[in-house]
């Protein structure tokens, strides 16, 4: 999600870009420890553990050591965690944030690793490297044993669930289905139930939301697919936005992995109108946007690593 994703968004239906509520803004350097592109893991591993690493690598830094992600240490701080996606669960993104694999490929490890990772909630797609597994093995039934209490069906209302249990929602085979295939409200509603159960953590929460697909909007050069991921994500934004201002506590980040596509927001037959335009099918290396509110969101402007989002966090956590 680059700027021109987020632009999107005023040439489209959105009535209430939610993204102008956050008032702080800065810039990021993405690429990673070895190479000028970033892929999604090396990008999000340093958000979550402050390290620059190489392509494709889960919780390790560039020697391929095992590297603490800000949610295990708010974990440690006796905080609530939370990560949801609209890909599998064991994406990328979402994997970063809990998981220490060398290859992002390796779904199935990483499913082990939420196994024993200190989640209070998930939710998201891939339910085909719990239960439906190469080696045969039942990692829907060693998530309940961990703790958790799995529903592959359907999301529930925040208010059913109970503050001392643990929540895990998988509900589709791999990511889920496109907002142009009729996924609805999935993000934003996960991200209200979310919010309500983390909220009930005395000592705060730490929670990863990612709408995952806007990404696979720019690899398939799909204008209408990224506008539609954009309207979904924006409307999770307000989301998060009503409950951070009602609540006056809480500190929101919203940035992205990287830029994917180099999409831009051309001129059509006249300046009048718009078209759509795709300079690669994959990553670009170009600076994304930080935008930020609440507490400690003046620490976020300005242009700086992809792992200063880390630093600035820990931050947050020790002012």
């Amino acid at each position: 999600m680059g700027l021109t994703q987020m632009s999107s968004l005023y040439f489209s239906d959105e009535r209430v870009v939610h993204f102008e509520r956050l008032k702080h803004i800065g810039l990021i350097k993405t690429w990673s420890a070895k190479e000028k592109v970033t892929d999604s893991a090396a990008a999000a591993t340093s958000f979550a553990s402050g390290v620059k690493t190489y392509n494709g690598a889960i919780g390790l830094d560039a020697d391929s050591m095992r590297v603490e992600t800000i949610l295990e240490y708010a974990a440690e701080k006796g905080m609530g965690t939370g990560v949801l996606s609209t890909s599998s669960i064991t994406h990328a993104t979402p994997a970063a944030f809990y998981a220490h694999q060398p290859s992002r490929q390796m779904q199935e490890e990483i499913a082990n690793d939420l196994v024993n990772s200190q989640v209070d909630i998930f939710a998201g797609g891939g339910v085909q490297y719990f239960a439906d597994r190469e080696d045969g093995e039942d990692y829907v039934q060693k998530l309940k044993d961990s703790g958790f209490i799995i529903d592959t069906e359907s999301l529930k209302d925040g208010a059913e669930l109970s503050p001392g249990e643990r929540y895990g929602f998988l509900l589709a085979p791999d990511g889920m289905p496109r907002i142009l295939d009729g996924r609805g409200s999935f993000l934003p509603d996960a991200t209200t139930m979310a919010l309500e159960f983390l909220s009930s953590k005395e000592d705060g929460f730490f929670l990863m939301i990612e709408g995952s697909q806007i990404d696979w909007g720019g690899h398939a050069n799909d204008e209408d697919y990224i506008k539609t991921e954009m309207a979904d994500f924006n409307e999770t934004i307000g989301r998060v936005m009503d409950f951070a201002d009602e609540q006056g506590e809480t500190l929101v980040i919203v940035t992205a992995d990287h830029e994917t596509g180099g999409y831009a927001l051309s001129s059509g037959e006249s300046y009048a109108t718009t078209s759509g335009s795709f300079s690669t099918g994959g990553h670009t290396a170009t600076l994304v946007p930080v935008y930020a509110a609440g507490p400690g969101a003046d620490n976020f402007a300005g242009i700086y690593e992809n792992t200063g989002i880390y630093d600035k966090m820990m931050q947050a956590f020790n002012p």
